[in-house]
């Protein structure tokens, strides 16, 4: 285990629920935040069921994976934080991906003739699956750990799993081809959620929104995105995603570089709320990584200063 990848210091979380069972890259990605694995770790069935413990204060905080750079968006993730939870994001954390085929112990990839994983792990392996299983039957399954464990208990030589090579230790598989993802590299990232907290600002932060549009009009989407053009804020994602109130009706995914402690994100979500239909705060949180400080606080700077000019000249307006 790692320290927490962002230098904060350790906060105290009691029970830290994830995507389970144990061998899954979810619990991978958990096991790099020493402070959180300190505390008492709560492998869940799905996603929907972490979130739903998260709000309801089964557990303390919930781990889940939100994106792959392969497969995108994990649709279980982002749709129950946009439409059913009230859960704010804690930190992320971006683990590099490997994947593995693995099987019972005697077994030949020429035996295989069913491949079973989490449907983003299949996703990833296609290129390969095509090459040197062509003709397997593909089938879904809750986790990557799950179908590790699925194929231990059956025994069955015809069927490989995909899954981690913390999973082929558990459950006793052997390794018939490793890192067998078609792009070496694929990477996920994960988010720890939890109710009402908002981290305090680090110097290297990210702010996830929804923005609901008041009106699909032309050039609706121009004036969200030009919120944050003119302030110099970075966007680092923007997605859209189905109301759920009708066919066409779509709100805005958007994260960017900052926390709302900074004055620029701030004003630019304090604009949004007023011009738009709604806006959902996701969370201002650390980000993964080591880049951007320096930008924003030149953002920042540039903000202030531009702030500075505005309220001397207003001063000289004759009362």
């Amino acid at each position: 285990m790692t320290t927490p990848h962002n230098g904060t210091p350790p906060t105290a979380h009691g029970r830290i629920g994830y995507l389970g069972p144990a061998g899954t890259f979810t619990e991978q990605a958990l096991f790099t935040q020493a402070d959180l694995c300190a505390g008492e770790l709560v492998p869940m069935a799905s996603i929907p069921e972490v979130l739903a413990a998260a709000t309801d204060g089964s557990i303390d905080a919930g781990f889940v994976p939100i994106e792959n750079a392969i497969e995108g968006t994990v649709a279980d993730t982002q749709d129950g934080l946009v439409h059913t939870h009230d859960l704010l994001v804690q930190r992320e954390v971006v683990i590099p991906v490997s994947l593995h085929l693995l099987a019972v112990p005697g077994a030949s990839i020429h035996d295989i003739t069913t491949v079973v994983s989490y449907p983003h792990a299949l996703g990833q392996c296609r290129s390969f699956l095509d090459s040197h299983t062509p003709g397997a039957a593909l089938e879904a399954t809750k986790s990557t750990a799950d179908a590790a464990r699925m194929v231990a208990e059956s025994g069955d030589r015809s069927v490989a799993a995909i899954a981690t090579s913390r999973a082929a230790e558990l459950y006793g598989l052997a390794t018939l081809a490793p890192e067998i993802e078609d792009h070496p590299d694929n990477a996920t990232r994960f988010l720890l959620v939890a109710r009402h907290r908002v981290p305090a600002p680090t110097g290297h932060d990210k702010t996830s929104v929804v923005v609901f549009q008041r009106a699909d009009t032309p050039g609706s989407l121009l004036g969200i995105l030009q919120e944050f053009a003119v302030r110099a804020v970075n966007l680092t994602k923007l997605e859209s995603r189905p109301t759920r109130r009708g066919l066409g009706d779509y709100c805005f995914l958007v994260d960017l570089e900052g926390h709302i402690h900074d004055e620029v994100v701030a004003d630019a979500l304090r604009s949004l709320k007023a011009k738009q239909a709604d806006v959902k705060f996701l969370g201002s949180y650390p980000a993964a990584g080591d880049t951007g400080p320096d930008r924003r606080a030149a953002s920042d700077a540039a903000h202030h200063a531009a702030t500075t000019w505005m309220g001397d000249l207003q001063s000289r307006i004759d009362r």
